[in-house]
């Protein structure tokens, strides 16, 4: 049984957005490590070669070569804010481009070299901020955000800015967000995804819109049927990620033209990932005159390429998890997880990084195939050795995220248990990615009361079989997994310890204090909320409940897990709340390197109590 403590897994080295450099076989890409004395997240570039240790560059993150493969840009703090910095190769020391007072986003190179275009926030001079006092104003509803808070007038636009003179130009202004830009062969526009409408907030939409490059009035292309999340110019070809006919189902790829677009990626039902903190994927890329993009298949994240014949082809896959991936020079760079690391580098498939030392003895997820009592089957992977002992069923959140059979770099307390003889249950039960988008959409307007069965059902599997002491079981999860949590609770006693995270008790309350919540009620639980909500059922809580929550969450609000505080204490049921200051609802993927500690310890902690009977 290999000996693992929470020390080991926390300070490993995690790598992502691999980025390969024009004319030559090397990739820059971004480590990502905990700090404990600083308790800063650090991010370094390193560089890597076939046949050579990789190097360090600089520290920072978002690497981009520019055309000739001459000068890296990348983006790191000053004072504070991020701006972008520029780093010759052929030696000297980084330099400052930017002095964004807001900061800069991830920078994109012109295609002749000479200005580089990014998206970041800014200030409109009618706003109600930056003044933190100053009242806030809202005539529509997304008046916040998760991370940022209170948005107090703050929207993002498009800049450029001359590599030579730093001279910069706001490229848009106005009352909308938009997202990265992307620019056209020729150096004359650029394109963008953005809602210009004013009820956008009830209403979900985005579109492709281009606009000169100098600045001007930006036309949009995509029709209303599809909601555009992103933008690249691949070629001369301007593919968009979107949604079909709504904003629940499949992320799709179109090739955009001046009257519309078109769907590329047909006869595939796997939904596109183009990579988000949680959801490991990458851009669309072209290689040669192929497409590549990545698509979530059971879980994992896999690459595809898409070539002259129309059908989409697996290019990487397997027991890997692609969570980035670039193309450039007939060469193809991607960042992968498995089994036994959270992320190496591979270029044209040979690793170029040995992130994950080599001792470190980790439990392979294995994949099982449960039946719920309506017949439909529902993938799970166990992590442990099994053999009657105690059981952790871990929900992931979403609903539409999955869990992948590869070392989780954030939940590290599952290797921990596992060292400790537990066995941990990763379910994809319906809602999850990966599995065709009838499966995806089939617990729309119907939250745990159609996928409750699931969970309870591969229990019963792995208690019948052995796998599971029927004594032992505790659950837990986050975001939806904290929901799932709550009103599992709320349905059967048989769970000795649960432990929801960033969690949703109320829905009808939700609906109203979450920045997603009017998009949470009209389209995920459409319809009657009450059955749906785990606080209806608090009065059948009996397990012992340890609440984990960020102060600062705006998607699921913390007054979510203070209402279910209140209504277990009240019943004095065990229960114990633990907010982290100034957490994001995203604070266990990238927040404060203490509190991903602790959140991690408080669940093992937990546990030892209240199932495996431990004092401490």
């Amino acid at each position: 049984m290999p000996r693992l403590s929470l020390d080991d897994l926390y300070r490993l080295a995690v790598p992502s957005d691999p980025q390969v450099r024009p004319g030559g076989a090397a990739v820059a890409y971004t480590v990502t490590t905990a700090e404990r004395d600083t308790d800063e997240n650090t991010t370094q570039i390193w560089l890597a070669a076939p046949g050579t240790e990789p190097r360090r560059l600089a520290t920072g993150s978002l690497p981009r070569w520019s055309p000739d493969g001459g000068t890296l840009a990348f983006v790191r703090p000053v004072d504070g804010k991020p701006q972008i910095h520029l780093l010759p190769m052929d030696g000297g020391e980084p330099r400052a481009l930017t002095t964004a007072p807001l900061g800069a986003g991830a920078p994109v190179w012109s295609p002749d070299g000479t200005r580089i275009a990014y998206g970041g926030p800014h200030f409109a001079p009618s706003a109600d901020g930056p003044d933190p006092n100053a009242p806030v104003v809202a005539d529509r509803l997304d008046y916040k955000a998760d991370g940022p808070g209170l948005l107090r007038g703050l929207t993002s636009h498009v800049f450029v800015v001359d590599v030579g003179s730093g001279e910069l130009t706001q490229v848009t202004e106005g009352d909308f967000h938009t997202g990265q830009p992307a620019w056209s062969p020729d150096g004359r526009r650029l394109a963008f995804t953005t809602s210009m409408e004013h009820d956008r907030d009830l209403v979900p939409s985005g579109a492709v819109h281009v606009v000169d490059a100098t600045g001007g009035q930006p036309k949009r292309l995509t029709t209303d049927d599809v909601l555009c999340t992103g933008v690249w110019w691949l070629g001369e070809r301007l593919v968009a990620a979107a949604f079909k006919d709504g904003p629940s189902g499949h992320t799709r790829l179109f090739a955009v033209g001046e009257d519309g677009q078109e769907e590329i990626v047909t006869g595939l039902d796997r939904n596109v990932m183009v990579g988000a903190p949680g959801y490991p994927g990458a851009p669309p890329a072209l290689d040669g005159g192929d497409l590549l993009f990545c698509a979530r298949d059971a879980g994992s994240t896999h690459l595809y390429r898409l070539g002259g014949s129309g059908v989409a082809e697996k290019i990487v896959g397997g027991e890997l998890s692609v969570a980035g991936a670039c193309a450039a020079g007939g060469r193809l760079a991607y960042v992968a997880a498995s089994p036994y690391s959270a992320g190496e580098v591979y270029l044209d498939g040979e690793k170029l990084t040995a992130l994950a030392p080599a001792d470190l003895e980790l439990y392979p997820p294995r994949a099982r195939v449960f039946t719920a009592p309506d017949g439909t089957r529902v993938e799970g992977f166990l992590t442990g050795e099994g053999g009657g002992g105690p059981l952790l069923l871990d929900i992931h959140g979403g609903p539409h995220n999955a869990w992948a059979p590869v070392f989780d770099g954030v939940h590290l307390y599952h290797q921990v248990l596992a060292a400790r003889g537990w066995t941990v249950l990763t379910l994809n039960p319906r809602a999850s990615d990966g599995y065709g988008e009838a499966f995806y959409t089939a617990a729309l307007g119907a939250w745990g009361v159609s996928d409750a069965q699931d969970f309870l059902s591969a229990v019963d599997e792995l208690v019948a079989d052995g796998t599971a002491d029927p004594a032992r079981l505790a659950v837990t999860g986050y975001s939806y997994g904290g929901y799932m949590t709550c009103y599992l609770t709320g349905h059967t006693g048989r769970f000795k310890a649960a432990i929801p995270g960033g969690c949703v008790s109320d829905l009808t309350s939700m609906a109203g204090t979450s920045d997603a919540g009017y998009y949470l009620k009209t389209w995920e639980c459409s319809g009657d909320l009450a059955p749906q909500s785990p606080l209806t059922r608090a009065g059948e809580v009996t397990t012992p409940t340890l609440i984990l929550h960020g102060d600062a969450d705006e998607r699921c609000p913390v007054g979510q897990a203070e209402q279910w505080f209140e209504a277990l204490r009240e019943r004095e049921v065990p229960v114990r709340l633990v907010r982290y200051p100034g957490g994001s609802h995203l604070f266990i993927v990238q927040g404060r390197p203490s509190h991903r500690y602790d959140y991690n310890e408080r669940i093992i902690a937990w546990l030892e109590q209240w199932v495996s009977g431990s004092p401490n």
